[in-house]
């Protein structure tokens, strides 16, 4: 990949409504990851949102006749093309919807092989939080992504909420998820893409002389 090419974030929405939470969390955390990448090399930042509401016809004729239509086709392309993925939806009957899964159903399930995926879901309370572990991430797992350490879970309270004693607020998760995200498409690299410094942490120690260390006189 060139220097000059635009390092690409897809955020794919599932949000049924208009406007839609699932949509604002999934903007949120597109533009929490664009920020944080353009403070830390100089790449332009691409950033698309997919709403699969706008698409909802055309999965079903894929799963019901196996061909895509052009614009789910150029989707899928550019969601197995992205440096980096958003998926975000809206928690129904304990799980992702249906179209959220129908969706990806139809994506190759070797296309995502090593991408970073930070994944999240919107609900109507915080009981349904656990949607991302039990969900989510199996999913995300199957299909080879490399899932990040931060999902978002946003209820109805968390919109507006500093968060508590024991959980950030919805605004500081959202900066940690887009700030793994960023940090996973560059690899850890600094302005310009040069390589970090190594650390005391990262010095590459000989088998010989960590048993020589060990030896007793």
């Amino acid at each position: 990949m060139f220097a000059t090419e635009p390092l690409r974030i897809v955020a794919v929405s599932a949000g049924l409504s208009s406007p839609s939470s699932t949509r604002l969390l999934a903007d949120r955390l597109a533009a929490a990851t664009r920020e944080r990448l353009e403070t830390e090399q100089d790449r332009p930042v691409e950033v698309r949102v997919i709403e699969l509401r706008d698409l909802a016809v055309d999965i079903a004729g894929n799963l019901v006749s196996g061909f895509p239509s052009a614009g789910l086709e150029e989707a899928i392309g550019a969601v197995t093309g992205a440096d980096g993925l958003i998926a975000v939806t809206p928690v129904f009957t304990a799980s992702y919807s249906g179209l959220f899964k129908s969706f990806f159903d139809l994506v190759e399930n070797t296309a995502l092989t090593g991408k970073p995926v930070v994944v999240a879901a919107t609900g109507g309370t915080a009981r349904h939080s656990l949607v991302l572990e039990h969900a989510m991430r199996p999913l995300f797992a199957y299909l080879r992504a490399v899932t990040l350490p931060t999902s978002v879970y946003a209820a109805s309270e968390d919109w507006g909420s500093s968060g508590d004693e024991y959980t950030d607020g919805l605004p500081a998760r959202i900066r940690r998820a887009g700030g793994e995200l960023a940090q996973a498409i560059t690899g850890g690299r600094a302005v310009s893409g040069a390589s970090r410094s190594l650390g005391l942490d990262d010095e590459v120690v000989p088998f010989e002389r960590q048993l020589a260390d060990l030896r007793l006189d």
